[in-house]
């Protein structure tokens, strides 16, 4: 904002405050003169009105001591917009100070200064402060109800979307509100719909309740809706997703109301948003239990791939827990600059924050970044994720996802890091390609430093496909159908696990607090999703159907297999939850060290013909898919 519209806006500001005081003043005056009319049965002159000087005094006293008073309680700071309860207490409580002084005034100060005793009979003092109230109050719930009254009817003369309100309770009310004061850009509110019985036909902000939620088809068809808002804070995930389902049987677009969390949350905005495709999970979304992130607290936090979609969520976790510096280090530059800088704006004044630009192949470079912060955590998010271009480029995959592992994992024990967590996939629990097969090899790694380590505390943490990370299935599908489609499928039974991204990264915290040393950690994500099913909720989300927006069987790609597992059978007999029962971990392998070295010196001996057989070597249940 220019210096110039600022004080544009301050004096604006001031003037509207200036009406306000002279309109409490006059308002306050005449409640007085009033007062004295009717309680002296007309005869004004029976008062100290009679003596000219003593009415000019009493005129200003009454004028600067209201509007000095009003301010004391804050009624020039409120938005006439929302006055509600809080004005009217202020406004009782004023009025009854100003009532009292101006007792105090007439019957000891002016018997004093001009001789005249006081001729208002006492009960009037209490009328005066009735009409006081009424006057103080009065005016700001007026300008509420006429600028409601002109909302609605700018709103019903406007081409605006018509709404449903599915939910008549404390969030729906707040939703109709915004929606009135939000200069009519996310449509009108038409009818509710609400699963209690007892809000039938009863209205909440004058929107009447017409139905329950299982009837939102017939409403939306008989008002003729284009939007519906889902404001369903308390209702469990359960229902909300049944409700949703619903809603997605009509043509009408379908939106959501502010989660609980963003309505406590100070630093959120609160605003309408579309439903989103987590919104569909199978399960509800897990959250972690955030005490065991307490060793973050003043910590040095490095993650490696901090521009990542991964990446620079784990960075704003992490912040959440207040530690002392985080370094974003990756070799994406774009990325971790548009992260610094949102980190910088929204915790600058409490953290250190800092970009490093390298790549975790370069042992020299991450030396260099060791030896500047002598990090206490490292998470390890860069690697190669994309399974088709690691079948064709399968010694790349090895280069960066098993050695620049080990490059990170060995730097991490010269510089006696205390806790380094890797990110892993479902895909290396039997892999069937190499990008799953490098990341089992990063699993045998951490156990294979935490056994050498005297310093470090390694562990690793398995996740399911991400929702709307880099790549993932979800984003791809929106893009197609934004093109009009077809979306393309690989094959109609194909499943996966999934997880958000704010999942992801709380687990990967946790892990850090939970890791005794070389485990590897499984978030418990339910049952997989059928890629069809999200598919065809992702078009009707999108406004549209399978007619207008085909799908297309494309056939499996290079290494992908129709299901991904969890778990491999011999981790299953050892497998045991954690004392946070959606966290599964799973215990170190049993191998020689001496093994390890082999295979690891192996693999600096790979080409294009001998990579996969090589791997297999190292893990025995790597069975390349020949798709």
């Amino acid at each position: 904002m220019s210096e110039n519209s600022y004080k544009m806006k301050r004096m604006n500001a001031f003037s509207r405050k200036a009406v306000i005081a002279i309109l409490d003043a006059v308002l306050l005056i005449l409640s007085n003169g009033l007062t004295c009319y009717f309680t002296m049965d007309g005869r004004i002159a029976d008062t100290g009105y009679s003596d000219i000087v003593f009415s000019v005094w009493h005129i200003g006293i009454i004028a600067v001591l209201g509007v000095a008073i009003n301010s004391i309680f804050g009624l020039y700071n409120s938005v006439w917009s929302y006055a509600g309860f809080d004005e009217i207490i202020r406004s009782v409580f004023s009025a009854t100070v100003i009532d009292a002084v101006l007792l105090f005034v007439d019957r000891v100060m002016f018997v004093r200064a001009f001789g005249i005793q006081g001729r208002l009979r006492l009960y009037s003092y209490v009328i005066m402060w009735l009409l006081f109230a009424c006057c103080i109050a009065g005016t700001r719930i007026a300008y509420r109800i006429i600028r409601s009254l002109l909302s609605r009817i700018a709103a019903r003369s406007s081409k605006n979307e018509r709404v449903l309100i599915v939910g008549a309770g404390f969030m729906g009310d707040f939703v109709i509100e915004m929606l009135r004061h939000d200069d009519y850009k996310n449509g009108r509110p038409i009818v509710a719909v609400d699963d209690n019985p007892v809000k039938l036909h009863k209205k909440i902000e004058g929107i009447k309740i017409v139905g329950n939620c299982d009837d939102i088809p017939k409403v939306a068809e008989k008002y003729r809706i284009d939007t519906i808002i889902l404001c369903l804070p308390s209702a469990s995930k359960k229902r909300q997703k049944e409700i949703l389902s619903i809603a997605m049987q009509t043509k009408c677009t379908v939106k959501t109301s502010p989660s609980q969390e963003e309505m406590f949350d100070a630093g959120n905005p609160k605003r309408i948003r579309n439903v989103d495709i987590t919104d569909l999970l199978s399960r509800p979304e897990i959250t972690l239990d955030k005490k065991a992130c307490s060793y973050l607290v003043d910590a040095t936090v490095l993650v490696t791939g901090g521009g990542g979609s991964i990446g620079s969520e784990i960075c704003s976790q992490v912040a959440r827990y207040k530690p002392k510096k985080i370094i974003i280090f990756d070799i994406y530059e774009n990325c971790a600059f548009e992260l610094a800088n949102h980190l910088i704006e929204k915790y600058g004044d409490t953290i250190d924050i800092y970009v490093r630009i390298g790549s975790v192949r370069d042992i020299d470079r991450l030396h260099e970044i060791m030896e500047e912060f002598h990090p206490d955590v490292v998470f390890h998010a860069a690697a190669h994720k994309h399974v088709p271009l690691m079948e064709d480029s399968p010694c790349e995959a090895v280069k960066n996802n098993v050695f620049a592992t080990y490059n990170v994992a060995v730097a991490a024990d010269e510089y006696k890091v205390n806790k380094m967590v890797i990110l892993s996939t479902d895909k290396a629990v039997n892999p069937t390609n190499v990008m799953g097969c490098t990341k089992r090899i990063t699993e045998i790694i951490v156990q294979y430093m935490n056994k050498k380590s005297q310093n470090t505390k390694y562990a690793a943490v398995r996740f399911g496909n991400v929702l709307g990370s880099h790549g993932s299935v979800v984003p791809i599908f929106k893009e197609q159908i934004a093109n009009g489609g077809p979306v393309r499928v690989t094959h109609p039974d194909i499943t996966r696990y999934f997880m958000t991204i704010p999942e992801a990264a709380q687990l990967v915290c946790q892990a850090g607090g939970l890791a005794e040393g070389g485990e590897v950690f499984v978030l418990d994500m339910g049952e997989p999703v059928k890629i069809m099913d999200l598919a065809k909720n992702l078009i009707r989300l999108s406004g549209f159907d399978e007619n207008e927006i085909p799908i297309e069987i494309t056939g499996l790609r290079p290494g992908e297999k129709l299901y991904e597992e969890l778990s491999m059978s011999e981790e299953l007999e050892t497998r045991s939850r954690t004392a946070n029962e959606k966290i599964f971990v799973n215990q170190p392998m049993k191998f020689e060290q001496e093994e390890f070295v082999a295979w690891l010196e192996s693999l600096k001996d790979i080409n294009e013909n001998n990579v996969r057989e090589k791997l297999m070597a190292i893990v025995p249940n790597y069975h390349p898919a020949n798709n």
